[in-house]
């Protein structure tokens, strides 16, 4: 029996062929022979207490003209997947954090979620990459226009990251 793998992301038509990780990650799934079941956070709804999400039957390809395929969307339990994955980018606003409650549902339901929801809630991950700083070059978390000029005179070359989303 094959692995089911669901995977919560941003509109597969939009993404950067070139440059999106999660796309490895589907084609390597499906190399193994995994089941792939693509969503979108309006996909999830939590009905009766089980979560539940709109699933489309998802093949993808190494070619940058046609990467994915998508089958019927039909409605099922998430628990019926092995597992989960979150690959939603940010911004991280409330959509994503009562997403990330039907996901941590999903989970006590029996379906491997990854990341853990109550994580992806709890650790913001620019910010947590502070609790290591033996692994980070010199990091400065400051909205304060003076602390960000004055840590760029002194170590020259930086880069700027929002903490509410991607890029830098």
């Amino acid at each position: 029996m094959s692995t089911s793998l669901g995977v919560i992301m941003d509109p597969i038509s939009a993404i950067n062929f070139k440059k999106d990780t999660t796309l490895a990650l589907l084609l390597a799934a499906q190399e193994r022979g995994w089941l792939l079941f693509y969503m979108e956070l309006c996909d999830l709804m939590l009905k009766d207490g089980i979560a539940i999400a709109r699933q489309r039957p998802l093949k993808v390809y190494d070619d940058p003209e046609r990467w994915y395929e998508l089958g019927e969307a039909e409605d099922k339990p998430m628990a019926a997947l092995d597992c989960v994955l979150m690959r939603k980018d940010p911004p991280f606003d409330s959509e994503y954090i009562y997403a990330t409650y039907i996901l941590e549902a999903a989970q006590d339901q029996g379906t491997l979620v990854v990341n853990r929801p109550q994580s992806l809630r709890d650790c913001n991950e620019k910010i947590f990459a502070t609790q290591f700083p033996q692994c980070t070059p010199p990091l400065l978390v400051s909205r304060n226009p003076e602390r960000l000029k004055a840590f760029h005179k002194e170590h020259k070359d930086v880069i700027y990251k929002p903490l509410d989303g991607m890029g830098g």
